[in-house]
């Protein structure tokens, strides 16, 4: 998009000086004429020569055709330039449009970013608290157990010495 839109103002610019050059024509053939029409008057007053006046005439009528047909050019040419940047004009807007839209969804993704890496992180501290609390609730259960073992064994230590004492009664 952004080569399209540097391609269309290279065209814009391109179009502009042609616009100029033709308008820089036009001003000199507006002097032209007007030193034409200066010059054709002072033939009138020294020589008088009906010939020169009709070439005069004709090369007034000439150059009054070519400014003419260059004025109809540069208005065609100015309409084109304005079709040109209304486009390029669009083209800005809807590429703006677009980066904003971007900002904002990468905006958004980087709140629900966030708010994962909250969400694990809690995750995170709720799983470490429930390991302590298992290693604790395993310590505890691994006391008792050693405790019953070395109970049993009292027990049957003396169950074995009240089986010899009756034994022995």
């Amino acid at each position: 998009m952004e080569a399209d839109v540097s391609e269309m103002r290279n065209e814009l610019q391109a179009r502009d000086s042609l616009w100029r050059r033709i308008q820089l024509e036009c001003q000199q053939l507006h002097t032209e004429l007007l030193k034409m029409k200066e010059h054709k008057d002072m033939q009138e007053i020294q020589i008088k020569h009906q010939s020169s006046c009709v070439q005069l005439t004709e090369q007034l009528e000439d150059k009054n055709t070519e400014l003419l047909l260059f004025a109809e050019s540069q208005e065609h040419q100015e309409e084109e330039l304005n079709k040109i940047r209304n486009h390029v004009y669009r083209e800005e807007q809807s590429h703006c449009s677009e980066q904003e839209r971007m900002k904002t969804e990468i905006s958004d993704l980087t709140e629900e970013l966030h708010q994962k890496e909250i969400t694990i992180a809690t995750i995170m501290e709720k799983a470490s608290l429930l390991e302590r609390q298992l290693k604790m609730e395993l310590e505890t259960k691994h006391k008792l157990l050693t405790k019953q073992q070395l109970l049993e064994f009292r027990y049957q230590v003396i169950k074995s010495e009240n089986t010899h004492l009756k034994e022995m009664v």
